[in-house]
């Protein structure tokens, strides 16, 4: 057991490689677990390279965002709860806040002719991105013929239904149908082992909660100043227990709900942001802190608001992943042994194809027969697939673009 002097000096040193994860995270999750192995395996070995593949393994198992629940599951392994909500807050309150700073910016400056057209190339780029990470986890993912019905299914009922409940309904199917088929008949002493040592209370509390929002939600006064804040809290608070898949899945989410069903903001300025987004290091999850601000205000909140807007929507997102991973790892040595947990991975990874393919369609319709913005977008989804360019630096020059133009 290390002593105290030796414990703190290994967490200080801890939390400075959380600065330099934060600050260099670009790319997305694929490329984040490649830093992670720089971080925290190679450069300083706080735990072993099959540690954190495991941790990863999870982290895609649960909804969520998949690099912040691996880091968090690091750090908790390292220093327990109070080490793994430092480490949680260093590493999202960075982007969030620029995130936000961004959708205040846009709210006040999107009168503004040329703001717009600095704006106007990023659109197409986003789609790009969005397209080459529905290409990406397709080819990944859609290996079966059951997979592959179950991404059809799910783009289906997406663009014919268009309705919130479609998202967590076809998730569960999905992994109820992988599992089913593809789980051997064996682990029930495993399971009943695992499942006692499970706390009840705590699952009523983190299914409660959203209850709780739901209900406050729909029976406040949609007059009152405090109805929208509500409302964007349980939005956010249930997307963070659907999504599977990390921020490729939760994009998509997002417009249908906020853009498509909701009519928070117009699906330009959330593109812009999204593009946006790209172009920063740190988790994509921070997104929805710029979905927030820019609800807040087009509710006609002030300043006050929309920073509140932020806040709620980073927390809100975030919340259930923390939750669930800090309350999983403790035992995951257990529950990493149940295939059937395993193996409803696969159909729900699906189905989440088949949320980003519709997404992308909604996405496009805006669009039109823009040849000059197909051509971007085209453009966009070729650099990402043929090249080692990544997506901030297409980003950034579809900024300067615009700017120039």
């Amino acid at each position: 057991m290390q002593n105290k002097p030796i414990a703190a000096k290994r967490q200080l040193l801890f939390i400075r490689n959380v600065i330099f994860f934060t600050f260099t995270s670009f790319g997305g999750a694929q490329a984040h677990l490649a830093l992670l192995l720089k971080y925290f395996v190679q450069s300083a070995k706080f735990i072993s390279e099959e540690e954190l593949l495991e941790l990863n393994a999870l982290a895609q198992v649960l909804p969520g965002p998949a690099s912040t629940q691996t880091l968090v599951g690091i750090a908790w392994k390292v220093g327990k709860l109070k080490l793994a909500i430092i480490t949680f807050l260093i590493w999202i309150l960075p982007t969030a806040t620029i995130m936000t700073l961004a959708a205040i910016s846009y709210a006040l400056l999107d009168q503004k002719q040329k703001f717009s057209y600095i704006l106007e190339y990023i659109q197409p780029i986003a789609l790009g991105i969005v397209a080459y990470g529905a290409w990406k986890l397709g080819k990944k993912v859609l290996s079966s013929e059951v997979s592959i019905f179950l991404a059809i299914a799910s783009v289906i009922a997406t663009l014919v239904l268009r309705n919130a409940y479609v998202f967590p309904l076809s998730i569960l199917i999905g992994g109820m149908i992988s599992s089913a088929i593809e789980t051997p008949k064996e682990e029930t002493e495993l399971r009943v082992k695992l499942f006692s040592n499970i706390n009840p209370r705590k699952l009523v509390y983190f299914l409660g909660a959203l209850l709780l929002f739901a209900l406050v939600g729909a029976i406040i006064n949609r007059t009152s100043p405090f109805s929208l804040p509500i409302r964007l809290l349980e939005n956010f608070y249930r997307n963070g227990i659907l999504v599977f898949g990390g921020g490729q899945v939760l994009v998509p989410l997002m417009f249908t709900e906020f853009v498509e069903m909701k009519h928070y903001l117009p699906s330009s300025g959330f593109l812009s942001g999204f593009a946006l987004q790209q172009a920063l290091p740190g988790p994509t999850f921070s997104f929805t802190s710029y979905l927030g601000a820019l609800s807040m205000k087009n509710f006609g909140y002030g300043l006050w608001g929309q920073i509140l807007g932020g806040l709620i929507g980073v927390i809100g997102i975030n919340l259930p992943g923390l939750i669930l991973v800090l309350f999983i790892v403790p035992f995951w040595d257990d529950l990493k042994k149940i295939s059937r947990i395993r193996h409803s991975l696969s159909g729900i990874n699906a189905v989440s194809v088949g949320f980003i393919i519709a997404a992308f369609v909604l996405l496009l319709i805006p669009i039109g027969f823009n040849w000059l913005f197909l051509g971007i977008m085209l453009a966009t989804f070729l650099l990402l697939n043929f090249t080692k360019i990544s997506p901030p630096v297409i980003v950034i020059a579809g900024i300067l673009i615009g700017y120039i133009l």
